[in-house]
């Protein structure tokens, strides 16, 4: 006799989904036709026709502890085809963005975040935060002189900052996606039949060469923004570290001046030191245009008509704007700094990109950039069911 599984209906949850633009999913009359055309979807138990009629239902339970909806890609060749509407990649997208918000620690933040109505008290933290430091350490105004941000704004402070809250923020990850890691593999069925290293080791293979977007047919420029935002980010990280090396370990303080102490790390040799200078700037410098470049091009992307028209949501739209954002004001700083702009302007411009450095790295728990990890650990974990697509 055949067991009965009870299903428990979220209303509630079919409303929100539908509100945060998944207005389609109802149109959906299950012919398949998404997971046919899918490159990416495996062949046992392929999505996203399934994701669909649960989302349909309101099965939220299920959703959450599903691996197969961070398989997606979104290229959206599932909607191009779909002969309803029924949009099932953005569909996708939005249970993305629930599972961040659902898996999150402390929850609040993820849902402080994870709304783009809220992104004034999100912002609003750092604003505060910062004001209260400048004014406590006295330097709630505009130094008198050349440009220096440091004047403004010491690096020790900033450290003081960015170091432990980043630590604090790994840590508030680590638990969002042990919970999320807990759910997807207590809610497979199947068990594992490869080891976990060897899954990780391939899953970041295929993420660092974005295999997987060169199967998308539909939208395959949307590959070439994602993968200068991805490696900006990276250059990024490594020109911080850089700069903490430079600052701690060298002991040579910005703006990293030739002078008498510099000279001394190099052996006394003006060349040396001066060639480290201009690769470090010029590294820090290429990975800043990546990052503009990239975040420039998810926007152009995502105005642009195409062949299927798909529904951004507002979470999606506020991540490309913030990325554009941090990569515009970093450059106009940087620009304002060295060809004599008012001060004022300078300082206030580098007062605004450190905030939205404060919104990419603190918050990237509950961020859309927490898609790489969440999309790693359920990569991972259908590569140790040897259930993903043969790259």
């Amino acid at each position: 006799m055949a067991q009965d599984t009870v299903f428990t209906p979220d209303v509630r949850f079919v409303r929100e989904l539908k509100k945060a633009g998944g207005d389609t999913l109802k149109k959906c009359y299950q012919c398949a036709t998404c997971s046919v055309v899918c490159p990416l979807s495996p062949d046992d138990k392929p999505f996203p026709r399934k994701e669909m009629l649960m989302a349909q239902w309101g099965l939220k339970d299920e959703l959450i502890k599903s691996s197969d909806i961070w398989l997606c890609h979104n290229c959206n060749d599932c909607s191009k085809y779909c002969p309803r509407g029924a949009k099932p990649g953005d569909v996708l997208a939005i249970l993305r963005k629930s599972v961040i918000q659902e898996n999150a620690f402390p929850r609040f933040m993820g849902k402080l975040v994870g709304d783009p109505n809220n992104i004034w008290q999100a912002l609003a933290i750092p604003v505060v935060l910062f004001l209260v430091i400048l004014g406590a350490t006295g330097h709630l105004h505009i130094p008198e002189g050349e440009v220096v941000f440091s004047k403004f704004f010491p690096v020790e402070f900033i450290d003081g900052v960015f170091v432990p809250l980043s630590g604090l923020a790994v840590l508030m990850f680590a638990i969002s996606i042990s919970r999320f890691w807990k759910n997807m593999t207590a809610g497979s069925s199947m068990k594992p039949k490869a080891e976990f290293m060897p899954s990780l080791v391939e899953t970041l293979k295929e993420i660092m060469t974005h295999a997987k977007f060169k199967k998308c047919d539909e939208n395959k420029d949307r590959s070439v923004a994602h993968v200068l935002v991805f490696y900006g980010f990276i250059g990024l990280a490594i020109t911080t570290g850089w700069a903490v090396f430079n600052l701690y370990i060298l002991q040579w303080e910005l703006p990293y001046a030739v002078d008498e102490h510099a000279l001394s790390i190099f052996g006394g040799s003006a060349a040396a030191a001066w060639a480290y200078k201009i690769i470090f700037k010029l590294f820090a410098n290429a990975s800043a245009l990546m990052l503009l470049a990239g975040g420039f091009l998810v926007i152009k992307n995502r105005l642009k008509e195409r062949a299927v028209e798909t529904t951004t949501s507002s979470f999606d739209w506020l991540f490309a704007s913030i990325v554009l954002l941090v990569g515009v004001t970093g450059f106009l700083a940087q620009v304002m700094r060295v060809t004599g702009f008012p001060a004022v302007l300078a300082y206030a411009t580098y007062f605004i990109h450190l905030v939205l450095v404060f919104y990419i790295i603190i918050y990237v728990p509950y961020s859309k950039l927490a898609h790489f990890v969440y999309r790693t650990a359920a990569i991972t974990w259908t590569k140790m069911l040897k259930r993903d697509v043969e790259m």
